[in-house]
């Protein structure tokens, strides 16, 4: 058997006694490696001294420049995720996810010869275009395969792996700075030879959830578990729903905005979180004693990181018991009480009470992106459920857009032009942020389920 027909489908089919257990872990090599965009960041300053080594010069990137990189890859993880999303589902995970493993690890390979020819549109083709389609793939490449092992449990086997992405991080932040540091020289930042070494070494990560992963056999049920067990909820559903059939039902459009205003007030505080506990807690604004210093503001960015990956695990968990809708409604209605207490607790100076509530909102930011894809198998089935979450994490690019944009530029009007101080700049952003969260809620409480003229009938 050659490795491309190992690949298949059907070669792919558990055997008697495979434990699905080992899937989670599958799942784990993937979004553990793609995850490391979120700590793109690291590469930005190294990367606006590639020539003058020490030093920016004239003829340096500046960081407007590099930071396309980050909105393109997020730009093409949503349009790839649409685009290929129904192949996936005819490949099977295991083809899916080493074709995402050949796009994402290249893509570090171009962005080095970018890097080595100070070409940045090579730079963007290697890690935004290529890497952004290899984010796309592995993104939900897993994800329809778990829900099949556990229709029992699909949160939690969802949560454990999109954890996994929002943990991703944790891992490449510091294996970045000290893969640069270990090749940085006299003559070299070290940002090209990091990226060759992270290449490969991802690659070898990502190839064993290929070789680990397997799709359940026709038919397969977990032990004890049987569809009349979950039908006394009316929003879990047992028929099936094909994803081109799915996009024209006014659930899969609420569930798209409910995902979208949940991204977009959380990805806009995130990206913006240590500048802005930084302006809240000035000197200027609550004195020298509380102020918050560049160093505890990065400490404060890392507790996010951590409370981002637990919610995505917890929320999702949760979800199984209570539901996905009463878990989004959770969301959206503490969230609006959290964005609304932020400004008070700033002008109170309580730092405890205002990082608390950002873990708490991060945490809900993390735990909408691990809850969405059992939503989805709830209203849809499983038939393409991958495929749908495909098309749905077109609203994750959409809020990529809104959401750091929206924050920018309220907080430069409300300083600019209102003429406020940075520490009250951000009030009626909060309140900007409370008002799309009751527009969530009131999206997720029209979803009823869905109308029976849409079910795919064999």
């Amino acid at each position: 058997m050659s490795f491309l027909s190992f690949l298949d489908k059907s070669h792919s089919v558990a055997k008697q006694g495979y434990s699905r257990w080992l899937v989670p872990p599958a799942a784990l090599c993937i979004h553990l490696c793609i995850g490391q965009i979120y700590a793109y960041s690291v590469f930005n300053e190294p990367m606006t001294r590639l020539i003058g080594i020490d030093k920016s010069v004239a003829s340096d990137w500046p960081l407007t420049t590099l930071g396309w990189i980050f909105s393109i890859a997020l730009f093409m993880l949503g349009a790839s995720a649409a685009v290929f999303g129904k192949w996936l589902e005819r490949v099977g995970p295991r083809k899916a996810m080493f074709t995402s493993a050949v796009c994402f690890c290249s893509g570090f390979v171009v962005a080095a010869i970018g890097v080595y020819l100070h070409n940045i549109w090579i730079v963007y083709l290697g890690h935004g275009v290529l890497g952004g389609i290899g984010l796309g793939l592995g993104y939900i490449s897993p994800v329809s395969t778990l829900i099949k092992w556990f229709p029992d449990r699909p949160g939690l086997a969802t949560g454990m792996a999109i954890m996994g992405f929002g943990g991703g991080a944790m891992i490449a932040s510091p294996l970045s700075v000290t893969l640069m540091n270990e090749f940085s020289s006299s003559t070299s930042v070290g940002v090209g030879e990091t990226f060759l070494a992270m290449g490969a070494i991802y690659f070898v990560v990502m190839l064993l959830g290929v070789f680990t992963v397997r799709v359940p056999a026709d038919g397969w049920q977990p032990a004890g578990y049987t569809t009349s067990s979950m039908k006394q909820n009316v929003m879990i559903t047992s028929a099936n729903v094909d994803a081109d059939t799915a996009i024209k039902t006014p659930q899969f459009w609420l569930i798209f905005v409910v995902l979208m205003l949940n991204v977009t007030a959380g990805i806009g505080v995130l990206g913006q979180a240590s500048v802005m506990i930084q302006e809240m807690f000035s000197v200027e604004a609550v004195g020298e004693s509380n102020a918050i210093d560049v160093a505890s503001a990065a400490g404060f960015v890392g507790l996010l990181s951590l409370f981002n990956m637990l919610g995505r695990f917890f929320w999702s968990s949760t979800s199984d018991k209570i539901g996905r809708k009463n878990t989004y409604s959770i969301f959206f209605l503490l969230g609006t009480v959290l964005y609304i207490a932020i400004p008070f607790f700033g002008n109170m100076g309580n730092s405890l009470l205002f990082i608390i509530t950002f873990c708490v909102i991060i945490s809900m930011y993390g735990g909408g992106f691990a809850t969405v894809p059992a939503y989805l198998k709830d209203m849809f089935g499983v038939m393409q459920v991958g495929a749908i979450h495909g098309r749905l994490l077109v609203a994750w690019s959409l809020a990529a857009l809104f959401g750091p944009t929206l924050i920018n530029y309220l907080r430069a009007y409300q300083i600019q032009t209102v003429g406020l101080p940075p520490a009250q700049a951000y009030s009626f952003t909060m309140y900007v942020m409370a008002g799309l969260l009751v527009i969530g809620l009131v999206c997720n409480l029209l979803v009823k389920p869905v109308n029976v003229k849409y079910h795919h009938h064999q």
